[in-house]
């Protein structure tokens, strides 16, 4: 192990503050606004190569991040539903006016698909689920997919700082090829919907 990786592991905590750590982090990065600050799928990723350095177990990071993405969207969506008008005219959602307006037109076009793959996209993270609950989406489709994105997020990220744990630099080749998985996807689910509203027309 390279010195300056235990000195660092060293420094930080153990056992279930480290776990709780972790979970604040997952929560605090699907809040509107405050996860723009907050380095939440990298530090879950660099958590999962902490795994095979003997920092935590596999099952317990992704238990510990899952709950923390789940809670963080159902809270976001909580505060779109119940005071999202008084919220949106903060100034710091005025500050990032354009991506408010991304994730709310990301919505309308994808419903409840747009909750899901939003939990894969960085800067709307956070924002979506907020969106939802001003648009008072349903409680239900909107639990389900959050439940959904949240424990899949919790493994794969844990899983790609696992799976490239020789070293940090395979990590990130492989969280790289993962985002243009995900960015696939999201292109083919925007075509498909695309073709199928074009359709119904004709």
């Amino acid at each position: 192990m390279e010195s300056w990786l235990q000195q660092f592991i060293e420094l930080l905590p153990d056992g279930t503050t480290y776990l709780m750590a972790l979970f604040l982090v997952a929560i605090a990065e699907s809040i509107p606004m405050l996860g723009l600050l907050i380095p939440g799928s990298t530090a879950v990723v660099f958590a999962g190569f902490l795994v095979l350095h003997g920092k935590c177990s596999l099952t317990l990071l992704i238990i510990a991040a899952s709950s923390g993405a789940l809670i963080g969207d159902l809270f976001s969506f909580w505060l779109g539903y119940y005071y999202g008008s008084k919220v949106i005219r903060l100034r710091s959602f005025q500050k990032h006016h354009h991506l408010v307006k991304r994730a709310e037109s990301f919505f309308v076009d994808h419903g409840g698909k747009s909750i899901f793959f939003a939990r894969f996209i960085g800067p709307i993270r956070g924002i979506t689920p907020f969106i939802a609950g001003l648009s008072a989406m349903a409680w239900r489709p909107f639990s389900s997919y959050a439940l959904v994105s949240s424990v899949l997020w919790g493994i794969c990220y844990s899983g790609l700082g696992y799976l490239g744990g020789s070293s940090w630099q395979n990590v990130q080749g492989l969280s790289a090829k993962f985002g243009l998985v995900i960015t696939i996807l999201l292109l083919a689910t925007i075509i498909h919907y695309w073709i199928r509203k074009n359709f119904k027309k004709n």
